[in-house]
């Protein structure tokens, strides 16, 4: 996401390339081909982002999305720094500790409960293998849990 440049949004065509990562500021290619395919991206987080591009001053199709000012928009902000913040945010709130996967775990089960088949998840977290999708961000929500389990009962009671 940091290593995200306006010129990565088709605005038109609602879809987000995936060029690059960033990693301690050095900026390289992205880890995978599966991490470099474009994505969807959903209308109201394309206004959320028209909504950016006006108000920052790092606005052109070379610059960063997230540009640092500490940098004059030279490089984009760094995760060290973002990540210090959230951690700042979540310690306020009383939420104890977050990580990026913190995010990638919440997705997964959200993508879960509103009943996504597993290959789109996969495709979603851009993942290479489906074993990662289903075996390292494998939690359901205690709610879908009980959900599913009454479910399966009242089939299986029904067929006895």
């Amino acid at each position: 996401m940091l290593a995200l440049k306006w010129s990565d949004v088709d605005w038109l065509n609602s879809m987000l390339c995936v060029e690059r990562g960033i990693v301690h500021q050095v900026v390289d290619d992205v880890k995978t081909p599966e991490s470099q395919r474009s994505m969807y991206i959903d209308s109201e987080i394309l206004d959320v982002l028209k909504t950016w591009k006006q108000l920052t001053q790092f606005s052109v199709q070379d610059d960063w999305v997230f540009a640092s000012p500490a940098q004059i928009g030279r490089l984009p902000l760094s995760y060290a720094g973002v990540w210090r913040a959230l951690r700042k945010a979540a310690a306020r709130a009383g939420i104890g500790h977050i990580s990026s996967h913190t995010f990638r775990h919440t997705h997964r089960s959200w993508l879960d409960a509103v009943g996504t088949p597993v290959g789109v998840q996969q495709q979603l977290m851009r993942h290479t293998d489906i074993r990662t999708t289903m075996n390292v961000y494998g939690t359901a929500a205690t709610a879908d849990m009980r959900q599913a389990h009454t479910k399966i009962v009242r089939l299986a009671l029904a067929r006895a």
